[in-house]
Parts: C-alpha cells; sequence; structure tokens
C-alpha cells in the first residue's frame, strides 16, 4: 500500500519541495497551506502529518491539539523553534516528533520513514509482547510476571496496552483520558493519576519495577 502523506506548511516553495521528493520516494502526498484546509484533508486518513508550527491564523499547535483526539497517525513539526520548552510545548500538544528549518530532505526521510516503520509493527505485530519479566497478552488482556498473574481492572490494562503499545513515546494526561474514557466523557484526567499509581504498585510488586515513568511536564510514557 502507497504511504500517504499530509504536508501543512504555509510556504509554497517548501511545500512544492518536500511534495516532489516524497512523491519521487513512492509516497502520494496531500498539502495544505492552513490549518481550515488541513482539516478538509484529514478525509484522506493519512499514515503521517507534516506540521509547520509557523502559521498564520491557526498555528501548528493549536490544529495538533484540535485533531489530535481523533487521529492516532504520528505528527512531526517542521519548526524553527529549538528550545527545550517549545519542545514541551509540542509534545503536550500531541506530536510525535520534531525536525528543525532547515533540514535536509534525507534526514527528514529518515524520520518519516522511522515512524512509519513503527506504527506498521505496532499494528501489524504480534498480539503479545515481553517487557522484561513482564509479558502481556493483548488478545486474552492479561498481564504476567513469570507465572504469576497480575491482576488488573479494565481501566487500568486499557492504560497498559495503550501506554505499551506505543512504548517510549509521551502522552499527557488530557489526551489519553480522552482517547480510553471517551472525548464526551464526565469528569475529567484527574482520576488517571489514582489509575497510574495502581498499577505502578501492582507491577512492582511482583516484578520490582513500575514501567510507567513520569516525564514532568510532559505526560507519562512506558518504558522497557
Amino acid at each position: 500500500m502507497i504511504p500517504k502523506l499530509l504536508l501543512v506548511d504555509d510556504e509554497d516553495a517548501i511545500c512544492r519541495l518536500i511534495k516532489l521528493h516524497f512523491e519521487t520516494e513512492g509516497y502520494l502526498v496531500y498539502t495544505a497551506s492552513g490549518a481550515e484546509e488541513a482539516a478538509g484533508m484529514l478525509a484522506h486518513a493519512p499514515d503521517l502529518i507534516l506540521l509547520d508550527i509557523n502559521m498564520p491564523e491557526v498555528d501548528g499547535l493549536e490544529f495538533c491539539k484540535k485533531v489530535r483526539s481523533h487521529i492516532d497517525c504520528p505528527i512531526i513539526f517542521l519548526t524553527s523553534r529549538i528550545t527545550e520548552q517549545d519542545k514541551i510545548i509540542g509534545l503536550r500538544a500531541g506530536g510525535d516528533d520534531y525536525i528543525t528549518k532547515p533540514f535536509s530532505l534525507d534526514e527528514l526521510t529518515a524520520r518519516v520513514e522511522a515512524h512509519l516503520r513503527r506504527e506498521n509493527r505496532i499494528r501489524h505485530g504480534s498480539n503479545t509482547r515481553m517487557f522484561g519479566d513482564l509479558f502481556i497478552d493483548y488478545a486474552g488482556r492479561c498481564v504476567y510476571c513469570g507465572e504469576e498473574q497480575i491482576l488488573l481492572s479494565k481501566k487500568e490494562f486499557d492504560i497498559i496496552e495503550f501506554l505499551s503499545q506505543n512504548a517510549g513515546q509521551v502522552f499527557d494526561r488530557e489526551r489519553i483520558y480522552e482517547r480510553l474514557w471517551g472525548y464526551d466523557a464526565e469528569g475529567n484526567s484527574d482520576i488517571l493519576k489514582e489509575h497510574i499509581r495502581r498499577i505502578r504498585m501492582k507491577l512492582a510488586r511482583v516484578s520490582g519495577k513500575e514501567y510507567i515513568e513520569t516525564v514532568w511536564g510532559c505526560g507519562y510514557k512506558w518504558i522497557n
């Protein structure tokens, strides 16, 4: 299947250059010059979005926040902002990666290919995974450490499933809550803290390791 990219950038010259390059590499590339046009392009179900931050009217960060709960594909920010705080803001908005301008097309292609390979492994990989002594059976919705099964509530397993299938990726509390409880759910993301506290306690009791790491200022991620 031909991979589909959505490129959102208000600089025509950059759009033409990146579009031509990836089409030459065998990709199907949709382009948009702003957030409103990009929202319409989401109907094409892109496999990855390249999103410029510095756009007029609605910038890339705001666009990412608005659409993130409705799409699962990786989002790579194209930006000249390079401070640590900028990266934190981008990750909290729902971005998966940054590439700073000016960049080489070879580096951009390598980043895109890496994210698409990772998504393909997640979507088509095994229904079981091991993390150290921890064994997760996604189909059976069970978690084991050695021969011992760890008893989990439905929501606790949902959290483990989501984070472990995206191991190493940081998700803020709001995104996890909207993903697992639903966009229109009553309540707020504070309940997630208690669920993660209980998960950590249960995992540490049998394995000596908590597996869910708090990334201060950003959210949570699953570690090996």
